[in-house]
C-alpha cells in the first residue's frame, strides 16, 4: 500500500540589509504584509489578518489559466503559534484546494541580527496529502514569497 501522506522538512536562509524590526513589521503590519505575501496570490477574494498569538489569518484567491486547476479557489489558514517581536514567528497552515486539504505545515520564521541586516531564517514542516503539490513546489512558492518580501523590506 502507498503511503497517503508525504513529509518534507525544508529551510530557507535569506539576508536582508534593513535591521531586524522591519523584517518583522512586514509580517505583523497588515498593508506590508499584504503587498509581499496575499498580492503574490494574485487579488485575493478573501483577506483576514489578526496577527497574535492564537490570532488567525486566511487568504483565499482563484488560480489563474496558466495553472493545472485554472479558476478553483485555493485557500491558506494559519493560526499564530508563538510570536518573539524581532526575533521569531511560529505559524501552523493548511493549503487547500476547492474543498481538498492538500497539507497541513509548522513553519518557522527566525530573525538574526547580522552585519548590515538581518539573516532569516524559514523552516517548514510539512505534510503533504493525496494529490498536493508537494514539498518542492512548496519551496519554490516560499522562495518566491521570501523575495517578494525582501522587496517589501527594501521599500518600507
Amino acid at each position: 500500500m502507498k503511503p497517503t501522506v508525504a513529509h518534507s522538512t525544508f529551510t530557507i536562509e535569506r539576508t536582508y540589509p534593513v535591521p531586524p524590526e522591519r523584517v518583522f513589521a512586514a509580517f505583523a503590519d497588515p498593508a506590508k504584509k499584504y503587498r509581499w505575501f496575499a498580492e503574490a496570490h494574485k487579488s485575493p477574494e478573501v483577506l483576514e489578518f489578526d496577527f497574535r498569538v492564537g490570532g488567525k489569518e486566511r487568504t483565499q484567491s482563484r488560480l489563474s489559466e496558466n495553472t493545472p486547476f485554472p479558476g478553483a479557489l485555493f485557500t491558506n489558514d494559519t493560526v499564530y503559534r508563538d510570536i518573539q517581536p524581532n526575533r521569531r514567528i511560529v505559524f501552523a497552515y493548511t493549503m487547500s484546494l476547492a474543498e481538498n486539504r492538500i497539507s497541513a505545515s509548522l513553519a518557522t520564521v527566525e530573525l538574526i541580527p547580522a552585519e548590515g541586516g538581518t539573516t532569516l531564517l524559514f523552516t517548514d514542516q510539512g505534510a503533504y496529502f493525496e494529490g498536493a503539490d508537494g514539498p518542492k513546489i512548496r519551496q519554490h512558492g516560499w522562495n518566491d514569497l521570501l523575495d517578494g518580501l525582501g522587496e517589501e523590506v527594501k521599500q518600507s
